[in-house]
């Protein structure tokens, strides 16, 4: 095998070219090497043997006339010269005059070296491309690469690498170089800041990638004739996520079947997010019932809507299940507020009537969990002191509030709700900012610490209540064991 043969199916091998486009890049590279010599290529011609046992370059120069042959022009040769190649030469014939590449200078070699380099590097920029494209809005695997100081991670995805920024990772997740990563592909698109790269950005916040993992766990949302559809993904990454799902086939229990049996759907994508807690509920076209699902676990006595216009309603719900429905931090029921797109306060019923709108309330509103009238008796009902002190009621600067209120933080409850490590965790509030709200409340509002109930237990799949001695959860059927249950609240 030649030489040259063996050159070429290397870089077929290696780098996984075609033969027809490593040709190609060894044509260029020739042409480059022949045009820094000569100051042109548009004379050059290449041309390869069938069986690529060799190559030839050549110039191709037309025959002149002696008298006006000009020795600088390398695109002409002179009659008598031609003559030494062919003794058929006359003037205005075309040439091919074999050029040697062995006779070019170092410079010029190294010329030629570049040029294919760089199409190499730019095909395979282009391949990556196009086949990392195609990974968009899909789920990769790969390895942790490095672990930066800002907690930005490079995660190794075979060919390439992606970046996997702090602000995408969940943040009670903890990585260490080495450990295997999955992750959504939120883009993919040329390197701004290195031009030979491709920048893969991923996230593991995304709720694109819950609705990814479903899709991979419940085969039928994604069967020919899916009986099932995601509706809504809402999610506060590490913490709890609620998921909408509606039958398309009347037979099929939406919710049951995203759970599976004993929960076992649900816990491998638990699983893969490290526990966090995910409340799969029933979509519902009537706002109402739609709202009393995603309340869920919670169970609902009662909707009143004060203000069908600006989609507000007031839940009533019983004492024992106030704080299921509020959720931790209220995280309960403003995840429910972004899933119904309502205003939704919580009331025991007792504290409902003792609000000013009780009786304009019960008016107004439909009865629970029937179809909305077409025309609301009242539209202008509206819930607002009982819902706690609005933080722009305080000497807080409007664009802090404006921050805050993008988080669901409306109230002096909601932001007293979280703690100093969560407010830094939301990533847009600076610790000044903070220290700001802190020094305004405690200088505007009376502080009254409530106490909260004990001996309460409730299941770590779906958060539904429990009582001593349960095996299993009555609401997501997972199985339980009423004794780590007791060790786990005691820690």
């Amino acid at each position: 095998m030649s030489e040259f043969k063996e050159a070429v199916e290397a870089m077929i091998n290696e780098k996984g070219l075609s033969r027809e486009l490593v040709l190609d890049i060894v044509r260029q590279s020739l042409l480059a090497s022949y045009k820094n010599k000569f100051k042109t290529d548009e004379n050059a011609v290449v041309t390869f043997a069938d069986d690529l046992s060799s190559f030839e370059l050549s110039a191709r120069r037309t025959v002149v006339d002696d008298d006006e042959y000009y020795a600088d022009d390398f695109t002409e040769i002179s009659l008598s010269e031609a003559l030494k190649f062919t003794d058929e030469a006359e003037v205005g014939d075309e040439l091919l005059i074999p050029i040697d590449p062995k006779t070019f200078s170092t410079s010029t070699v190294q010329t030629g070296k570049q040029r294919v380099q760089s199409q190499i590097r730019e095909i395979q920029k282009d391949e990556l491309l196009s086949e990392f494209k195609g990974k968009v809005g899909e789920i990769i695997n790969g390895y942790v690469q490095t672990v930066k100081e800002n907690g930005d991670i490079m995660v190794d995805l075979g060919k390439t690498s992606g970046y996997l920024p702090a602000k995408n990772q969940s943040p009670k997740e903890v990585y260490a170089k080495g450990d295997r990563i999955r992750c959504f592909v939120e883009s993919v698109k040329p390197d701004e800041k290195n031009e030979k790269n491709i920048r893969v950005l991923l996230s593991r916040v995304s709720e694109d990638f819950i609705k990814k993992l479903f899709y991979i766990n419940v085969p039928e949302l994604v069967s020919k004739d899916p009986g099932l559809e995601i509706v809504k993904v809402v999610r506060v990454p590490g913490y709890r996520t609620k998921v909408a799902v509606w039958p398309k086939k009347t037979d099929i229990d939406a919710v049951g079947t995203c759970v599976g049996l004993k929960g076992a759907r649900i816990q491998m994508i638990m699983k893969e997010i490290d526990d966090e807690r995910i409340d799969v509920v029933r979509w519902d076209p009537n706002p109402l019932e739609y709202i009393a699902n995603a309340l869920s676990p919670a169970r609902v006595d009662r909707i009143y809507v004060t203000d069908y216009e600006k989609k507000k309603a007031v839940a009533i719900v019983d004492q024992s299940q106030l704080s299921l429905a509020i959720g931790k931090q209220g995280m309960n029921v403003r995840l429910v507020n972004r899933m119904c797109d309502w205003m939704v306060d919580v009331k025991t019923q007792e504290d409902f009537e003792g609000m000013d709108i009780f009786e304009q309330a019960r008016a107004a509103a439909d009865a629970a969990f029937t179809d909305l009238p077409e025309e609301p008796v009242t539209q202008e009902v509206a819930v607002s002191d009982e819902e706690g002190i609005p933080l722009r009621d305080l000497p807080i600067e409007s664009s802090i509030v404006d921050k805050l209120e993008k988080h669901d933080i409306l109230y002096v409850e909601d932001f007293l709700d979280y703690t100093a490590d969560e407010i830094a965790d939301l990533g847009d509030i600076s610790a000044e900012e903070a220290d700001q709200i802190n020094k305004a409340i405690n200088e505007s509002v009376d502080i009254i610490e409530e106490d909260t109930e004990e001996g309460t237990f409730e299941c770590p799949n779906c958060g539904h209540p429990l009582k001593e001695g349960m095996t299993e959860c009555p609401n997501c059927h997972v199985e339980i064991s009423f004794e780590s249950l007791d060790e786990e609240d005691e820690e």
